[in-house]
């Protein structure tokens, strides 16, 4: 049984018990986070805690994050996992325990805090080599996606498309622009540019995606940030999507159709290489 924390202690995981008036649970009121260990060695934890304290501010939730690396670092002990390549920690903060109401519960109501950590595996070599396929599907989400609200809704249906589909990646279009995943960042490459949306709050700043950014850029690769049309990502070289979980995947069909020549790219290789190069790096200073 896993160790998970939930306000302040850590507990087997069948002991884990929240309100039914949680307004997590009632109102989808909370943002999440999640974070990757490599052999241990918590990511990029700066960037994933300055982009929690973003929604933290936004969403007006009274929480200081100031233990949650030590806590991280202590559920990662806890479950064993610092021999893993990959692992990683999901936390969530809600609004906390309150009657249902629109508006905000009174001063003190206390935040719900609740984190669990698990192996990532990796997809093998061979499988990766072949790349994926993705279906574009239309963005009925919020207008506020650069917060990492729990409330998921249109990700899930759009996530599920895919899943339908028999493809790995939903791709989100709004009037004509190419914007990112269901779970995730996508780029293509555009006569040798490395092009993606840019950090507005129609897109998700991932930690990944800023990750490749460096990359590309430490690899002399050009980088352009600006809004992507579905149509040039259509005649893209390349496609490949990022995240905590999806690292560096390859797209080798959208919407049925090959991109590029059909088969995983010089680009999307390099990067996925210099990922892995990177994050082992990272675990070998822990």
């Amino acid at each position: 049984m896993s160790t998970v924390y939930l306000n302040g202690e850590y507990i087997p995981k069948d002991r884990a018990t929240i309100s039914v008036d949680d307004r997590g649970f009632l109102l989808s009121d909370g943002i999440y986070e999640v974070t990757p260990a490599y052999r241990g060695r918590l990511f990029r934890m700066e960037r994933h805690m300055r982009r929690l304290q973003h929604g933290l501010d936004a969403l007006r939730i009274e929480y200081d994050p100031a233990g949650l690396p030590d806590m991280h670092a202590r559920l990662i002990t806890e479950n064993s996992l610092a021999s893993e390549d990959v692992a990683i920690v999901y936390m969530q903060i809600t609004r906390g325990v309150a009657p249902r109401i629109h508006h905000f519960p009174p001063d003190g109501t206390a935040p719900t805090v609740y984190a669990f950590a698990q192996a990532f595996h990796r997809p093998e070599s061979a499988r990766w080599k072949r790349g994926y396929e993705a279906i574009t599907v239309p963005d009925r989400r919020w207008d506020r996606v650069d917060i990492k609200s729990i409330g998921l809704l249109p990700n899930v249906l759009a996530q599920q498309a895919a899943v339908d589909a028999g493809v790995e990646d939903a791709l989100f279009v709004n009037d004509g622009i190419a914007l990112e995943g269901s779970h995730n960042n996508v780029f293509a490459v555009l006569d040798g540019v490395v092009t993606t949306h840019p950090t507005t709050h129609q897109i998700l700043h991932g930690v990944a995606r800023e990750y490749v950014i460096d990359l590309a850029q430490a690899e002399g690769i050009p980088v352009e940030e600006r809004p992507v049309l579905l149509e040039e990502m259509r005649g893209a070289d390349e496609i490949f999507f990022t995240g905590t979980t999806t690292e560096v995947r390859p797209t080798v069909r959208l919407d049925g159709e090959p991109v590029g020549n059909g088969k995983v790219g010089p680009v999307a290789k390099a990067l996925y290489e210099a990922f892995i190069a990177g994050t082992q790096v990272e675990a070998s200073a822990a």
